[in-house]
């Protein structure tokens, strides 16, 4: 648009770009069956209204972004699409210092974490997301499970931060396993009290002996008044302006090679309101990693 730099000006398929954008549209195994695999194509859409100035810093977004595309996941089980989720992932991560991983459903965040390949014990997951995401695997993957599959997996809880937990949104038998595991446990309640910097702080410190770092976005962890294309957020959430800090500010750690975003189900939503929550992440991930 004649006037308007807006993010797609950053987008190419520039293989040498420092952030790459990918996009998983997995949407088998949901608990809530519905849209999320519609997301990365809408969130493309969008980004043409995303601009790259930001007044509060008085910085304009500069980082070259290369489209990866979406990788191919159409009939695929979460057990068939999971390999080649984390083999994408892997390709890019090779390629590039972060990659922004759009999903899809939550189950996209277990293959996200495998395709950094090496030692689990030296990589971290935090997770902005309402939910534990500890559902048991005995009845196959889920995207109510990824957490504790990684778990499973051989990912000690000591490298695990959880944040945004929700109130009446998860059970006691998830809460005790999570602390048993080693997890560590921020709850909604404690953002809005002690602020979403100190929980941001808190999760870092948490997986500060990890080299290398995953962040989940769930985007049910935001207020369902706030986004309301997310089938699992609930009324109470994070504020928007919350997740945006958050998202800056984990970006900015240099240690963080994937940022997920996952949940988002267009169908659910008329307005743009949640298209356009979305896409600012995009924008603010851009602007955490110039801050390094």
């Amino acid at each position: 648009m004649a006037g308007w730099p807006n993010i797609t000006d950053l987008i190419s398929t520039n293989p040498d770009a420092d952030v790459a954008i990918l996009g998983a549209p997995l949407g088998a195994g949901s608990v809530t069956p519905g849209g999320c695999h519609l997301a990365p194509e809408l969130l493309h859409r969008t980004l043409r209204r995303i601009g790259r100035y930001d007044v509060e810093t008085g910085r304009e977004l500069t980082t070259a972004i290369c489209d990866r595309g979406d990788i191919h996941l159409k009939d695929l089980s979460i057990e068939e699409a999971s390999p080649r989720i984390a083999e994408a992932v892997a390709a890019s991560i090779a390629a590039h210092a972060l990659t922004l991983l759009v999903g899809g459903n939550n189950a996209i965040t277990r293959p996200a974490v495998l395709g950094l390949g090496g030692d689990l014990a030296k990589v971290g997951l935090i997770t902005l997301d309402a939910h534990f995401d500890m559902r048991d695997t005995k009845d196959g993957l889920s995207n109510g499970n990824p957490v504790r599959a990684l778990i499973e997996d051989g990912l000690p809880g000591a490298n695990i931060a959880q944040v945004g937990l929700a109130p009446f949104a998860n059970t006691e038998a998830m809460h005790r396993d999570a602390q048993a595991a080693g997890n560590l446990v921020v709850s909604i309640g404690e953002v809005r009290r002690d602020g979403i910097a100190a929980a941001i702080d808190r999760a870092l410190g948490h997986v500060e002996h990890c080299q290398a770092l995953v962040i989940d976005c769930d985007i049910d962890v935001i207020d369902r008044a706030q986004f309301p294309a997310a089938p699992g957020g609930r009324a109470g959430g994070m504020a928007a302006h919350d997740f945006f800090a958050a998202a800056r500010r984990l970006a900015a750690e240099p240690r963080v090679r994937v940022i997920d975003l996952t949940e988002w189900d267009p169908p659910l939503d008329s307005t743009d309101l949640s298209a356009l929550t979305a896409a600012r992440w995009v924008a603010e991930c851009i602007a955490g990693y110039e801050a390094r």
